[in-house]
């Protein structure tokens, strides 16, 4: 096909070509095309040859087949891998001024990651100043960030208190509103100090709040015990009264099977026939990962608390640690993965000190001492979980937690979920990795392959996808994630880090 261009036309082309390529509806001239390739859009249909257009950062023009007439740009033919949008983590952890590549999510094929959960997070003034830091510095994916409920508990000078006065609540109410102006919304880590003081006419006030800046209540439940899951899973229904409610890491620690993955299903899909906006996430192992903490007793979880219940409770306190451990599967469930044993089990650790693994715990460690990882799931009951329609995935991890979960969730996902087991189709798990949690986020202009979405976008061919993290050695890069596109710039380039820290932290766009 011959097209002929005016000499205004070519002007204009020399003019800006050192700047981007320009399209108009007579010049199809873009940044770059990515032609033959298998598309999954991220909203679940099924895949489609064809291409993706690039300018300016977003997507263009998409098409099936070739495309049609004559475009001009750089082209990439992606030999039939599948184009998906680059996958949006729910639930992230990690410091974006250390670690700002996050290289451990772009080699997953993350390109969005949300910061600030479990009720802790930056202070206001620093939230409200990062916008600023990562424009001049960059980042490797993109940010969102929460306030955190611990952090505005202790900014509002309430910490752990029960009551608090007038004048606290009012600055509670000041800070949150600020922070809904920066953020996505509040978390909360109800089974963390200072979260666990908190009551329900608290939570709710601020839910209130939430509701009407229209952000999500992104929580770590008060307790996440099967014999506990109805009654933590009803406080974040109520709060849904208010605002939109998302339950994060989605577990039952004991539960087992199917049969109970549906009991509990069925609650949230209740809710939502009643009108409450619920959704979840998950992670794909049976282990969890958190503070030592989780073993401690909530008047014993603080250093502050334990120095004192060490002095003038330690036989209350040894027999709770010893039957909250051997409730949970034994010493050997549990994973030691910071400080002096880490990677050794709490039994090993207790074998190599030569003592009681309660001992260990009161004179060795301490509720403050170490983080763990500790299997207590049932891989039938979580993975019912993960393919509802209400349940995204999540990673919960960070470069640096010693759990395969902050390396290997969106690999395991593609790898053993869809590939191996067939537990999810690929258009149904790229969907709650990209479009779905965009939905849950408010994000309107990522999570999908549509014209004028932002550029984020993943190249890969799902029978290479590997997860390389193990318990034993969970610090190791994803593989197979070959091409990773952050605002329609190569974060990877043929599984070459290219340092180009395009990610943008990005606030809510319907800022009231």
């Amino acid at each position: 096909m011959i097209r002929i261009i005016s000499f205004f036309s070519i002007l204009f082309l020399i003019l800006n070509m050192a700047c981007s390529s320009v399209e108009t509806e007579d010049d199809q001239f873009y940044d770059l095309v990515i032609i033959n390739a298998r598309i999954v859009d991220g909203s679940g249909q099924p895949p489609f040859t064809g291409y993706v257009a690039i300018n300016n950062g977003e997507i263009a023009r998409v098409g099936k087949g070739s495309p049609e007439g004559q475009i001009e740009g750089e082209t990439l033919n992606a030999e039939n891998r599948i184009l998906s949008p680059g996958f949006i983590d729910l639930h992230a952890h990690g410091n974006p001024l250390e670690t700002p590549e996050f290289n451990n999510f772009l080699a997953m094929g993350v390109t969005s990651i949300t910061l600030g959960q479990d009720g802790g997070s930056p202070g206001i003034n620093e939230i409200a100043g990062l916008k600023n830091t990562f424009e001049s510095s960059g980042l490797g994916p993109n940010l969102l960030m929460f306030y955190g409920h611990g952090t505005l508990r202790d900014e509002s000078g309430i910490g752990r208190d029960r009551q608090f006065t007038a004048s606290q609540q009012q600055t509670m109410d000041s800070l949150m509103r600020v922070a809904m102006t920066h953020t996505f919304g509040l978390s909360l880590g109800l089974e963390y100090s200072p979260g666990l003081y908190s009551d329900i006419d608290e939570l709710s006030h601020l839910a209130e709040i939430t509701g009407e800046y229209d952000r999500l209540i992104m929580s770590h439940m008060r307790n996440e015990d099967d014999d506990s899951l109805r009654v933590s899973i009803n406080e974040m229904l109520e709060l849904g009264n208010y605002c939109r409610i998302h339950i994060s890491h989605l577990k039952s620690v004991y539960g087992k099977g199917v049969e109970r993955a549906e009991e509990i299903l069925s609650w949230l899909h209740e809710a939502n026939d009643a009108g409450i906006q619920v959704t979840a996430d998950e992670y794909p192992y049976t282990a969890s990962y958190t503070g030592i903490a989780i073993l401690f007793p909530d008047w014993a979880k603080s250093q502050d608390q334990f120095e004192v219940v060490k002095s003038t409770r330690r036989k209350e306190l040894e027999e709770f640690l010893y039957d909250k451990v051997m409730s949970r599967n034994g010493p050997a469930a549990t994973l030691i993965g910071t400080g002096e044993y880490a990677g050794m089990t709490l039994e090993e650790a207790a074998g190599q000190e030569d003592m009681s693994f309660v001992n260990l715990l009161i004179d060795k460690i301490g509720p403050q001492g170490a983080s763990g990882a500790y299997f207590v799931m049932d891989e039938a009951l979580q993975a019912r979980l993960l393919q509802d329609s209400l349940v995204a995935v999540c990673s919960d991890g960070s470069p640096t937690g010693y759990h395969p979960r902050g390396h290997g969730t969106f690999a395991r996902i593609i790898e053993e979920y869809v590939v191996k087991r067939n537990v999810l189709q690929l258009p149904e798990a790229i969907y709650k990795m990209t479009g779905f949690p965009a939905r849950i986020l408010g994000l309107e202009d990522r999570g999908l392959i549509r014209e004028g979405m932002k550029a984020d976008l993943i190249l890969f061919n799902e029978k290479f996808v590997h997860e390389n993290a193990e318990f034993s050695n969970p610090l190791q890069q994803a593989e197979g994630f070959e091409f990773v596109m952050v605002n329609g710039k190569w974060a990877r380039y043929a599984n070459q880090y290219t340092d180009s820290l395009s990610g943008k932290y990005i606030v809510p766009q319907n800022i009231r």
